[in-house]
């Protein structure tokens, strides 16, 4: 907790935390905006995933609903998108959107696209250093151990290129949801405008993300090494 009584931490962490903020406002009001406007098509974020599967010859991927606002993903190891209740009935243009983005997951998936295949296979290994690392930062500092505090701050790099990784994937997952819209005429000319606001809206929070942990793992290093120099 010594981070929260630092003048150096808010000095860092600032700006970040007010763009991690200004993503989720961001997100929060176009989903609400374009969760309202339905497409003129009447197609539901069910049927949109079914059809972004269909148009790229993905077969053996269902489509479930899941419990909570915006708690849309694609699950690779039982194969099921899961879109929630606002998205999975409902034919807005949002809806079509999110559980086409979640549909190009499911996509890039059966394809073996590879920033897909790397962000999987570091999974257990990145929770494993986002869990340990601050402890070790921690007891490293308490101890006067510069080796534990190095090695937590390795740990913790490790988040960071996990969300690195992440970019990558979301962007391309979007691109290829904006992409079977367009050539499936899931939505039309306006409504595509609306749901590409949308997925670029949910693109920022991970690249708040992404900055959050970059600036954190500066601070920490930069804390620790001064601590050392005195």
């Amino acid at each position: 907790m010594f981070r929260y009584f630092d003048p150096m931490y808010y000095i860092y962490m600032a700006p970040v935390l007010l763009l991690m903020l200004a993503a989720k406002l961001l997100v929060s009001s176009r989903f609400a905006k374009y969760s309202k406007l339905r497409n003129m098509r009447g197609m539901t974020g069910r049927q949109a995933a079914e059809s972004v599967l269909r148009e790229n010859g993905v077969y053996g991927v269902s489509v479930g609903r899941v419990n909570g606002k915006l708690s849309d993903h694609y699950d690779p190891k039982s194969k099921v998108i899961r879109l929630s209740d606002g998205v999975y009935d409902t034919a807005s243009v949002a809806a079509v959107g999110i559980a086409a983005h979640e549909a190009g997951h499911a996509v890039q998936h059966a394809g073996g696209y590879a920033p897909l295949k790397i962000r999987n296979a570091i999974i257990p290994v990145c929770n494993i250093g986002s869990s340990l690392s601050i402890p070790i930062i921690i007891a490293g500092a308490v101890l006067n151990f510069p080796v534990l505090i190095y090695a937590g701050l390795l740990l913790f790099s490790l988040l960071l290129i996990f969300q690195l990784i992440t970019l990558p994937v979301e962007f391309n997952a979007s691109a290829r949801a904006l992409r079977c819209i367009d050539e499936a005429g899931l939505l039309g000319e306006d409504e595509q405008k609306g749901a590409k606001k949308v997925l670029t809206a949910a693109a920022l929070t991970y690249v708040a993300a992404m900055l959050q942990s970059l600036v954190l793992l500066l601070y920490y290093f930069a804390r620790f090494s001064g601590s050392r120099r005195r």
